[in-house]
């Protein structure tokens, strides 16, 4: 199930989570062993070997399926999407990857318990079931929720704790697997969206090996990929020359779209790739033209180009 942007509701018929800097997780128990699985199906079990184990102990045998987030804390606590980059594209870590780069499971539904299909419950009564597994443990929590809080006074603690804003949930909904619904609302501190890289442009000095920026794209309303911008900002160099490797993988002569690029086009050099990866982007502010101040935040390995729409 997924959430809609937009401004909380204050009503006391919402209850308010916190929004983690992570990447979706569903988790699959039974038996003996627990496997991950991202939000486009894809089984993530390998990347995450200590969360597997971690998860089965918590499951104590039982048949669970669980919804949640895989998160990775820099030094002061706070979740970091930049930091989680390093793990979520290994398909399997070394054991000095996991030991520098330490996750953590945030399970905040369940969707399952030994067979019982929990998603037709209310909100409330499906965090009571959770609550009720009691399977915090080693790498495993389960992140509270409030009730009858201001939303602004939540997205000011979330502000303050350097966390990536609020989801707003309606206390009587269901869970509506595979839905964006808009009894889930996602509220960001920071704007972020996510852009299908379609080619990029030349760079100089340092980067003249890799490139100077990325041309993005994305959906809209009729399906048509629409240019939004360029992304030259937010790169380790580390980054650049992993890119750099995958784009010359994907390169096309074929544009791939019929539009100019924002004077960055047909003229300005863009070598072009085939529309398969995207990335997460924070920009300020989205004219309809394209995205003002934009910086890079990482691939998303776990999103599908198909579902990427224009920002807002």
């Amino acid at each position: 199930m997924l959430a809609v942007a937009g401004r909380p509701p204050d009503t006391a018929a919402w209850a308010i989570e916190m929004k983690w800097d992570g990447v979706r997780a569903v988790v699959v128990c039974g038996g003996e062993s627990c496997r991950l699985y991202s939000r486009n199906r894809r089984e993530i079990t390998d990347s995450y070997p200590e969360l597997a184990a971690a998860l089965t102990e918590s499951a104590r045998g039982r048949a669970l399926i669980l919804d949640g987030e895989v998160i990775a804390q820099t030094a002061r606590g706070a979740p970091s999407f930049a930091l989680l980059q390093r793990r979520m594209h290994v398909a399997r870590p070394t054991a000095q990857l996991i030991a520098s780069v330490p996750v953590q499971f945030y399970g905040f539904d369940v969707l399952s318990i030994d067979g019982e299909d929990v998603t037709v419950l209310p909100y409330l009564p499906r965090r009571d079931r959770l609550d009720g597994l009691d399977l915090p443990g080693r790498l495993v929590s389960v992140p509270p929720y409030w009730l009858e809080v201001a939303a602004d006074r939540m997205l000011e603690v979330a502000r303050e704790h350097h966390l990536e804003g609020i989801v707003s949930k309606e206390i009587d909904s269901l869970y509506h697997p595979g839905r964006r619904s808009p009894v889930w609302i996602k509220t960001p501190i920071r704007k972020t969206t996510e852009a299908i890289v379609i080619g990029w442009t030349p760079g100089t000095g340092m980067m003249a090996p890799t490139f100077g920026s990325l041309v993005l794209a994305a959906h809209d309303k009729d399906g048509l990929l629409t240019y939004i911008g360029n992304v030259g900002t937010g790169f380790s160099m580390a980054t650049r020359r992993s890119l750099r490797a995958r784009l010359d993988e994907l390169a096309t002569a074929v544009m791939p779209f019929d539009a100019t690029v924002g004077g960055r086009g047909r003229g300005g050099g863009v070598h072009w790739v085939r529309p398969e990866l995207v990335g997460s982007i924070e920009f300020r502010e989205f004219t309809g033209e394209g995205l003002r101040h934009p910086s890079w935040r990482g691939l998303r390995s776990d999103k599908d180009q198909a579902e990427v729409t224009l920002p807002g």
